[in-house]
C-alpha cells in the first residue's frame, strides 16, 4: 500500500465532525506546501531544545526569509505587515496539522506544532512531485471521510459544464453547512485547490477562473508561481549567453533554491542508505564521509538539469576537489572521473529502481533527460523503461576514451 494512503488510513478526517474548513485553503498548492515543509525542517533541526513551534516562528526564521522572499516575491516579514505572511505560512501549516503530519496543541487560542511523521514531511519538503502525491492522497481521504468523493467521481466520469456546476454547488453547500465559512466566493477559491490536484492525477478537466477548464489540468495550473524557470531557459534568445540569461531572469532564485534542495535531499538519502559515505567507493577514501554534492554534468553548462538528483553524486572532499575538479578548479570537469561518476551513479539508480521498494528515490525518465542533455545525445530518450543495459552500453560508447585502465587512472 502507498505509504501516504497507509498513513492517512489511521485517521478520520470527516469535516462534518471536525467542522474545520481549513483542512485545505487557497495557499495550499503543492509547491508552497513543499517549501513550507522545508522551512519547518530547517527550523526544527536548528532548534537547541524546544520541539514545538508556531507559524510565526517559521515565517520569521532566517531560512524562510531568505528563500520565500526571493522565490515568491514576498516582502521581508521583519519590515512589512504581518498579514502579508499570515496566509502564506499558516494555511499550509494548518493543512499539515489537520493531516496529522504535524502534531497540534492549542493553548489560549494559539496553535503549537511539532513533527509527527518526519519521513512524510521530508518527502513533501524535498520533492515537489512527492508533495503533490501526498496532497492528492490527502484530499481524496478527506473527501471520502466526508462523504463527498462520489460527487467528484461523477464529475470525472461526465465532464460537462452542468456536471461541473453540480459539483461546485455541492461543495459550496457542504462547506457552508458544516463549517464557519458562509461565503460562496471563499468556498469557490478553496474548491479550486481541492478539485485541480485530483483532476491532474486522473488527467481530467478541472476548474479555471470559476468555470470548467477547456483542457485537462496541467502541472502548471497547480503551481503558486506559474512561471517555470526551465521553460524560460529553454525559450531564451539564442543571442543571449546562458549565464547572462540566468543572472537576469527573475526566476533565478527559484532555480538556486531547487538546486540546493536537491543537494540536501540526496545528502539525507545518502546518510540513510549509504552511511554518509561516498557513492564511489575507493580504498584511499575508505571511511571518509561524503560531504560534497557534485554535479556530474556541471551546473554552469547544463542549468536545466542542475536540480535533478540523477545528476548529483555524493563525494568525499578529496574526490570532489582533486579528482572531479583537478587543482580545485570548479570550472573544469575531469572527463575520466566524470565517467567514473556516471558508472557508479548508474549502479545506484539501477539498484533503487529495480528494488522491491514501492517508494523509489530516483526517476528513470529524469535519468534519461540528464544523460540526453549532459552527453548531448537524444537517443537516450528512446530507451525503454528500466533498460539499464542499454544505458550502460551507451555510456561506455560515448566515453570510449575513458573506459579502459590505460586511458583512465581511476579504473
Amino acid at each position: 500500500m502507498n505509504k501516504y494512503i497507509n498513513f492517512l488510513a489511521q485517521y478520520d478526517y470527516d469535516v462534518r465532525k471536525t467542522k474545520d474548513a481549513r483542512w485545505i485553503d487557497q495557499k495550499c498548492t503543492y509547491d508552497v506546501l513543499s517549501i513550507i515543509a522545508d522551512c519547518i525542517i530547517e527550523y526544527v533541526d536548528n532548534m537547541e531544545k524546544e520541539t514545538e513551534f508556531t507559524a510565526s516562528d517559521i515565517w520569521y526564521s532566517s531560512y524562510a526569509r531568505e528563500n520565500v522572499m526571493a522565490i515568491f516575491s514576498k516582502p521581508d516579514p521583519q519590515t512589512e505587515a504581518r498579514n502579508e505572511y499570515d496566509k502564506y505560512f499558516s494555511q499550509p501549516i494548518k493543512l499539515l496539522g489537520y493531516s496529522k503530519v504535524l502534531n497540534v496543541r492549542n493553548e489560549k487560542g494559539r496553535n503549537y506544532y511539532s513533527i509527527n511523521n518526519r519521513e512524510i514531511l521530508e518527502d513533501i519538503a524535498y520533492r515537489n512531485m512527492k508533495s503533490l502525491e501526498f496532497l492528492s492522497c490527502y484530499i481524496e481521504k478527506v473527501l471520502t471521510d466526508s462523504g463527498l468523493i462520489e460527487k467528484f467521481s461523477d464529475f470525472f466520469n461526465i465532464q460537462t459544464a452542468d456536471s461541473y456546476s453540480t459539483l461546485r454547488n455541492a461543495f459550496i453547500n457542504f462547506t457552508i453547512n458544516n463549517t464557519k465559512i458562509n461565503g460562496e466566493t471563499e468556498c469557490g477559491r478553496i474548491f479550486t485547490k481541492v478539485l485541480n490536484p485530483l483532476a491532474f492525477k486522473y488527467r481530467k478537466k478541472g476548474t479555471i477562473r470559476g468555470r470548467i477548464s477547456k483542457d485537462n489540468i496541467q502541472l502548471t495550473d497547480l503551481q503558486y508561481n506559474r512561471v517555470n524557470w526551465r521553460d524560460e531557459l529553454s525559450g531564451k534568445d539564442k543571442n543571449i549567453t546562458r549565464i547572462a540569461f540566468m543572472e537576469n531572469t527573475p526566476t533565478i532564485a527559484l532555480a538556486k533554491y531547487t538546486i540546493n534542495k536537491a543537494k540536501k535531499e540526496l545528502k539525507v538519502y545518502n546518510q540513510k542508505f549509504n552511511q554518509g559515505l561516498s557513492e564511489i567507493p575507493m580504498e584511499s577514501e575508505y571511511g571518509i564521509l561524503a560531504t560534497q554534492t557534485h554535479h556530474i554534468f556541471p551546473q554552469n553548462e547544463f542549468p536545466t538539469i542542475a536540480d535533478y538528483i540523477e545528476n548529483l553524486i555524493m563525494l568525499t572532499p578529496n574526490q570532489h576537489f582533486v579528482m572531479a575538479h583537478p587543482e580545485n578548479n570548479t570550472s573544469y570537469i575531469d572527463r575520466a572521473f566524470q565517467y567514473i561518476c556516471l558508472k557508479y551513479k548508474w549502479i545506484k539508480i539501477m539498484e533503487d529502481l529495480l528494488s522491491d521498494s514501492e517508494d523509489k528515490f530516483y526517476d528513470f525518465e529524469n535519468y534519461k533527460i540528464v544523460l540526453a542533455t549532459g552527453i548531448g545525445r537524444e537517443e537516450f530518450m528512446k530507451i525503454q523503461e528500466n533498460d539499464f543495459a542499454t544505458i550502460n552500453n551507451l555510456i561506455d560508447y560515448y566515453y570510449s576514451d575513458c573506459n579502459s585502465p590505460q586511458d583512465n587512472k581511476y579504473l
